[in-house]
């Protein structure tokens, strides 16, 4: 069986209109292994389309290519990459080297997609260098090398993943004589071990080198003449495994070439960083504004209060009734029916007499527009002189308390005794006085805090209730504050007490509400800040097209040696993935320096600490910073992935 067999083959290049120009011209000729052949023409004769030809580089013609009894149109796009992977080995005039790879790498980077480990690829590239006669130069890089040295590494990365045809396409037009000579014994020897080589050249007397010329001009094979038998050393035929490029050797060239460009990538990362600093710096101050009010609520308010009130319903003089927070009061029922609810550890009663109390002191009749029973949310750290209220005592606000004070200072009522009366009605609507006599226990600064804002003055519920006994009245709360064990309870009593037909106090909606109004503003101005991101976007967008045009020679060369579209994609897409790692790092440190920054003036200033960027929001930054790179990576890589292979091989 032929190794190579060529069958009526034509090949034409269309230019501008519907003109065909011919290049190949029903050309029919075969390979056998260990044949030196070479294909000698003038420049245009179309010697190097047929040689792109067998290496699977051009598909665009009409005839058949049959390798080792299967035709290369049968082939599928995988296969077709695979067999230049594992059957071709591609030398070129121009050496086609990777300038900023060693010698060692532009070996081993054909291997990179075979099922080896590196410490194997390792070891057959030194092997390969030292036959070509490079052992001793395989940390440097191209441009440190001759020509012939040059040539030397193209043959050796073209043996690298031991081929069965190696294509040379005028090896030796770059070099003089005596190094052509010694390129083309190295060609012979390799043809010496069964390996089929074919060179493409317009010199009479680098044909001569081989077995065989195969004359062409206008695109027809003129002669072809046998000078000596070809080499038949049996071939051991390998079953090579091939393998897409992995990630780790993604990684490493996407790293490299960062490297390459480092100062450009550097400024790409710095620009890119800015938005996202703006972002988590909008982010960082929402939450801590947040988490601000919300301890500053919660030390006048406990969290794990719910305040129970029932809805009642004022009739509007133009429409439907509405709904009315508070106001009715509780049974004995009811007050029993919301302590037996599951996970309430205790409950406290609540009430408040509005416009009917009056307290006499110093024997001056003062009108008290709102008396209030003491709840937990009266805070010890609010009295500015002696203590919560006990029983058959009063605790007057700062304000009250100076309103009927005769002394030049209000502090001097604590301790003294005071009348309390509230004008009632009883069962049978006839008017009743409840009388107290009070102790002043303290004065208390906030005097719009408590469980009515206005109240002036606080007793207990016990203390109240025993006053209203007193007169047979019975003193009916119109809250209950209801107290969980554990803060993760308190939504579930909530629902709770609605199933039960009660409501919650609108205080703990309005906190609610005011949260979600804050979250709004801090996504509103993070969104506003993020606009920055789409500048950040289409500048690594740009600046991967233009990677990919400074590439395109490099990628010429990945796909002669093998590598798949999607391997040229993985490429681009990790080189994007790490620009937007790297910017989504320098972001982080950059927010966390300014939130410290300015969380220095603030605590001076203010002495309050605003800016709280979590390990969250520092996660987020990089994974959308990450996230963005990608999606402005698609467009370059899927460029870079349909560049024909001839094509991005002749671009300078």
């Amino acid at each position: 069986m032929k190794l190579v067999e060529i069958k009526h083959l034509n090949k034409s290049y269309t230019l501008s209109g519907k003109e065909k120009i011919p290049v190949l011209r029903d050309v029919n000729v075969s390979f056998e292994s260990g044949e030196f052949v070479s294909i000698l023409g003038e420049s245009g004769s179309g010697k190097s389309t047929l040689m792109n030809i067998i290496g699977g580089m051009d598909s665009d013609y009409e005839g058949e290519l049959i390798i080792q009894g299967q035709t290369l149109r049968s082939m599928n796009e995988k296969e077709v990459d695979a067999y230049r992977k594992n059957k071709i080995g591609f030398i070129f005039q121009s050496f086609n080297l990777i300038p900023h790879l060693t010698v060692l790498e532009n070996v081993t980077i054909a291997m990179q997609m075979m099922a080896a480990s590196e410490k194997e690829r390792t070891k057959r590239a030194l092997e390969i260098l030292a036959e070509v006669g490079l052992q001793d130069h395989v940390k440097k890089r191209p441009n440190q090398l001759s020509g012939g040295q040059k040539q030397r590494v193209a043959i050796a990365r073209a043996l690298a993943n031991d081929p069965d045809i190696i294509l040379a396409d005028e090896p030796t037009g770059a070099l003089d004589q005596e190094t052509s000579e010694q390129i083309l014994e190295i060609l012979n020897s390799i043809a010496k071990k069964g390996v089929l080589i074919i060179t493409v050249t317009h010199s009479e007397k680098v044909a001569q080198f081989g077995s065989r010329i195969v004359s062409v001009d206008d695109g027809r094979i003129k002669d072809d003449h046998i000078s000596r038998e070809r080499y038949t050393a049996p071939r051991e035929t390998k079953q090579k495994k091939g393998k897409s490029l992995s990630m780790a050797a993604s990684f490493k060239m996407a790293l490299r070439n960062m490297q390459l460009k480092g100062k450009r990538n550097a400024l790409v990362a710095i620009g890119g960083s800015i938005g996202i600093i703006s972002v988590l710096l909008m982010l960082a101050l929402g939450n801590g504004v947040t988490g601000y009010m919300n301890d500053e609520i919660n030390e006048s308010i406990n969290p794990l209060l719910v305040d129970v009130v029932k809805e009642t319903e004022s009739v509007e003089e133009n429409g439907p009734p509405q709904p009315q927070m508070g106001g009715d009061p509780f049974t004995s029922e009811e007050i029993d029916q919301i302590s037996e609810i599951e996970k309430i550890d205790r409950v406290e009663l609540v009430t408040t007499v509005n416009g009917k109390a009056t307290i006499v002191s110093n024997d001056e009749n003062h009108e008290l527009s709102s008396l209030g029973t003491v709840t937990d949310s009266i805070s010890e750290d609010a009295i500015e002189t002696g203590t919560l209220p006990s029983q058959d005592e009063v605790l007057l606000t700062a304000s009250y308390a100076e309103s009927i004070s005769s002394e030049d200072t209000y502090e001097s009522l604590v301790g003294e005794t005071i009348q309390l009366f509230v004008n009632e009605m009883d069962d049978n609507n006839q008017p009743v006085t409840v009388e107290r006599d009070l102790v002043v226990s303290g004065i208390y600064t906030q005097d719009n805090a408590g469980p009515i804002a206005g109240a002036g003055a606080f007793v207990s519920y016990s203390t109240l209730e025993a006053a209203y006994s007193d007169q047979n009245l019975t003193l009916e709360p119109t809250q209950i504050n209801a107290y969980a064990a554990n803060q993760d309870d308190v939504e579930g009593i909530k629902e709770d007490v609605e199933e039960a037909g009660f409501v919650s106090s609108p205080v703990s909606a309005m906190l609610d509400q005011v949260t979600l109004y804050l979250d709004m503003a801090t996504w509103v101005l993070a969104g506003i800040a993020g606009i920055s991101l789409l500048v950040s976007g289409i500048m690594i967008l740009v600046v991967l097209y233009i990677s990919v045009v400074e590439r395109t020679r490099e990628i010429g060369i990945l796909r002669a040696i093998g590598a798949r579209k999607k391997d040229i994609r993985r490429i681009f897409f990790t080189e994007s993935a790490l620009l937007g790692l790297v910017s989504g790092v320098v972001a982080v440190t950059g927010a966390y320096l300014i939130s410290i920054g300015l969380n220095i003036f603030l605590a001076d200033a203010f002495d309050v600490e605003l800016i709280q960027l979590t390990p969250q929001y520092m996660l987020f930054g990089i994974g959308i910073s990450t996230l963005i790179s990608v999606i402005a990576g698609v467009l370059p890589s899927s460029k870079a992935a349909k560049l024909d292979p001839m094509e991005s091989l002749r671009y300078e």
